[in-house]
Order: C-alpha cells, then sequence, then structure tokens
C-alpha cells in the first residue's frame, strides 16, 4: 500500500481532517490503495503525519460515510471496491419495465410532509435589509420582467456556493431557477420529452409530488425499491432511453446514503444506457456529524446529472425559490426555448436572495440552522436512550429532519404514528416494518425532553 503522507496546508484555508480526508480518497481513486486493504490504525496514522487522533478519525469518519471505506469492529478501516459494480450486467429489460400499468397499480410510498426552517431560527432582519435595499438602490429593475431562466445576480451566487459547498462546478447559464420544485420538474419533462426520453424511473418510495407531474405529463413510470445503500440500480433498465430520480445523499424516509461505489456505478449505468440521473439533493446542507456529503454532480464525467436543489427547506415556507442546473447539451436546449416561457419567481425575491447568498448572510444562516439542529437531535437522542433503551433504537442520527426509530411495541405502527401527530410531533412509517420516521425540526428545543417523554409513556401504554 502506498504510505500515507500528506504534505499539509498550514493556512488553515481548508481543515487538516479534509486535507486527509482528499489525499487517501485521491489514493483510492487512482488504485494506490487498493481494495481491502487495511488502512493504518488511528494512532499510528496520528503519529506518521503529526495530526491528533481525534483529526485523523475525523477523515476516516467521512471516507466511512461516503463509502470509501468499511470498518471491521476490533479490526479497523479497509478499502472498499469502488469500481466493482460497473462491469455488472443489470437485469430488466424494456419490455418488463414498459408494459402496460394503470396508476392503481405503481405503488409509491407516502410523500414526506413539507416540514420547514425553524422559525425561530431565521434572521428576517438581515432579509428586510436586503429587501429594502433592492427597494431603494435598484428599483428600476422591478419595472422589468424577470429573465426566464431566473436573474443573473442569483444564477452567479448560487454557482459560487454549490462550489463551496457541494462541490459543483457549472456555469451560471446552466442554472434554471423556477417558483418551486414542481415548476422545475415541469421544465424538466418538457426537455426529456424534446430529447426523446418519455420513461422515468423513480425511488419507491419516493417525492409523490414528482411522481405526479412526470406521470401527468405521459411518462411511463417506473418505481424502484431502494435498499441500505440507495436505489437498487440493477432495476433500472439496459435497452431504453430513461430519467432517473433519485436523492443519494440523504433518501426520505429511510435516510439510506449512497455509496461512492454505487454513484459510479449509477454514472456508467447513464452513459452505457444513454440516459440521465435527476439529483434531487434535498437537504444535503443538513449533515451534522461529518461535512455535507459530496454532490453526485460534483464528481468526474457527470455530464448526465441533472442537479436539482432548493431554498425552502433552509429558509421560510413562503420561499418558493428552487433551481436546476443542466448539462451544457441541455442548458442550450432551454436557452433555446426560454422565450416561450415567464418567470413565475418574484423578481424581487430572487434578487433579495442575491444579495442575501453575497453578504454572507446565507452561509451564518446554515451554520446556525446545523448547530440548532444537531442541538435538537442531540435533545430527541438523548431522551430515547435515558427513557426507551428497552424498546425503542434510534436509527440513522447523521443527517436530515428526522430520526429513524425501530419500536418494538404491541401497537401498530399507524398507532405509534397517531400517539406521535397527537403531540405534535410529525411521523411517517418507514418502508420496513416496525420503523418509524420522527421529524423534530420545528419542535422547540427546550420542549423536546419533556415531549418525548411523554410520547414514551404513551407508547409503553
Amino acid at each position: 500500500m502506498k504510505a500515507i503522507m500528506p504534505v499539509l496546508d498550514d493556512s488553515r484555508q481548508k481543515p487538516y481532517y479534509l486535507q486527509l480526508y482528499d489525499y487517501i480518497k485521491d489514493a483510492i481513486l487512482k488504485g494506490e490503495i487498493r481494495e481491502n486493504e487495511k488502512l493504518p490504525s488511528l494512532r499510528s496514522l496520528s503519529r506518521s503525519t503529526g495530526l491528533s487522533v481525534t483529526t485523523v478519525e475525523q477523515s476516516y469518519n467521512q471516507l466511512l460515510v461516503e463509502g470509501y471505506v468499511y470498518s471491521k469492529a476490533q479490526s479497523g478501516y479497509y478499502v472498499r471496491d469502488v469500481f466493482s459494480h460497473l462491469s455488472q450486467t443489470l437485469a430488466p429489460s424494456a419490455s418488463e419495465l414498459l408494459a402496460p400499468q394503470s396508476d392503481a397499480e405503481i405503488t409509491f410510498g407516502s410523500s414526506t410532509p413539507a416540514f420547514h426552517c425553524d422559525p425561530d431560527c431565521f434572521d428576517f432582519n438581515k432579509w428586510k435589509k436586503c429587501m429594502n435595499k433592492i427597494l431603494t438602490e435598484f428599483s428600476t429593475s422591478l419595472f422589468f420582467e424577470s429573465d426566464p431562466q431566473g436573474e443573473p445576480e442569483l444564477r452567479a451566487e448560487i454557482s459560487r456556493y454549490l462550489y463551496m459547498s457541494r462541490g459543483v462546478s457549472c456555469d451560471p447559464e446552466q442554472i434554471i431557477i423556477g417558483a418551486g420544485t414542481q415548476q422545475i420538474t415541469n421544465h424538466l419533462a418538457t426537455l426529456l420529452r424534446k430529447l426523446s426520453i418519455e420513461h422515468v424511473a423513480l425511488e419507491d418510495p419516493g417525492y409523490l409530488p414528482v411522481r405526479s407531474i412526470f406521470r401527468d405529463r405521459g411518462f411511463a413510470l417506473t418505481p424502484v425499491e431502494v435498499a441500505d445503500d440507495g436505489l437498487m440500480i440493477e432495476k433500472l433498465p439496459t435497452n431504453i432511453r430513461t430519467a432517473v430520480y433519485v436523492s443519494p445523499s440523504n433518501h426520505v424516509p429511510t435516510g439510506a446514503v449512497m455509496p461512492i461505489g454505487r454513484r459510479y456505478e449509477l454514472m456508467g449505468w447513464a452513459a452505457s444506457n444513454d440516459s440521465y440521473i435527476i439529483e434531487d439533493d434535498y437537504d444535503s446542507e443538513l449533515r451534522y456529524f461529518s461535512k455535507p456529503i459530496p454532490a453526485l454532480k460534483s464528481l468526474e464525467n457527470s455530464s448526465r446529472v441533472i442537479y436539482l436543489g432548493s431554498f425552502s427547506s433552509t429558509l421560510f415556507a413562503a420561499v418558493k425559490i428552487s433551481y436546476m442546473v443542466l448539462p451544457e447539451k441541455m442548458a442550450r436546449l432551454f436557452s433555446s426555448m426560454a422565450k416561450d416561457y415567464s418567470q413565475t419567481c418574484s423578481k424581487l425575491e430572487q434578487l433579495t436572495l442575491a444579495m442575501f447568498m453575497e453578504s454572507g448572510h446565507y452561509q451564518t444562516h446554515i451554520k446556525k440552522l446545523r448547530k440548532l439542529y444537531s442541538q435538537k437531535l442531540s435533545a430527541v437522542t438523548d431522551t430515547f436512550a435515558e427513557a426507551a433503551s428497552d424498546f425503542v433504537t434510534v436509527k440513522n442520527t447523521s443527517s436530515g429532519i428526522s430520526v429513524i426509530l425501530n419500536v418494538k411495541s404491541s401497537k401498530t405502527t399507524e398507532e405509534l404514528k397517531k400517539d406521535a401527530e397527537q403531540l405534535g410531533i410529525p411521523a411517517v412509517p418507514h418502508p420496513k416494518e416496525g420503523l418509524l420516521a420522527l421529524y423534530y425540526n420545528q419542535i422547540p428545543l427546550v420542549e423536546i425532553p419533556q415531549l418525548f417523554r411523554t410520547l414514551i409513556e404513551r407508547w409503553r401504554g
């Protein structure tokens, strides 16, 4: 195995754990550290690099959550076979996938409730200052219609933000802004039709509004099961052009994260099948105990990835600003037809958000949001550990706005869900029997311990 000897930048522009993570990740991708090779122990790598054990552990944990390595109890960390799946044959045929189906025969999971940012976490004074500045200094621009593609100022800020936060490199001309995910998806449906793609595969369970849009636009739909490591790629078609809708960084409601090997496998499928991947990066910023997982769009050879993002889950519900990043070919196609569309997203809100981002307020808000939600998550998990460890197991506690629970109870999942909702705790049954997702994001931090203890008492009966 290649010796792990990174040259560290002491300027502190990038944390040491990320520098070490990047070094090991690149070595794995280049084949310099091969599959199933054991990485040095935390202490030995700490001694050889001069980094603290905690820093080395942070690097290993980031590699672990992204799927570059796996761990063995009492043994250590080992390199995963990142590229092994790329040569495997994917099974389903076009005839199997496109057999006539009524809508009733296609069963998708329940949609996730539209829970948004904690109302106490958003600084409306800063938002108001940005809006007032637009109204006083740039008011003349408001007399003109908004760009059908979205305001250039906001597209430029989104481009910068995506590069810094998600590793996505794109030109502002590749970004399309719309009033919510549903409008963006309608644009996308038109583009796919123009590319002669009439088949869409979606995660099951998945996001129902998106399914409804593609169904209503006449696309053939195929539900694809989600496993512990994300969408089951082996169930995608191999001989018909398809757009597959996935949420690889944090699938809702299962919490599944697609590891790096499966991500390369998915991109390999898209290339060999002349198809596209629609990456929904919902809640990607809300990862609390490691840095956010890089987007699929940030990987090399991602020219077949369409990236979807939204501000509604991190700002406030009334801001219906979503966007997509198109491959260059599709961006040129949209530009040629943009004159046929009117922008339905408020120009004032677009310019306000652009200034909010340019001033650094959005980035500050995200940090504040992560801190608050991580405190809420800890309060929830601590309460279950202290008061219900005998019959409740908490799963998947690293990201998003919910916890997934395994509840051993005589009550049904629907009864457990009803108990939670009667207390004002939103709940969604998990696809796996006996599991339930509880959403904590809008519950005030100080109320969480007592509220969840009350829930535990009800569940005990």
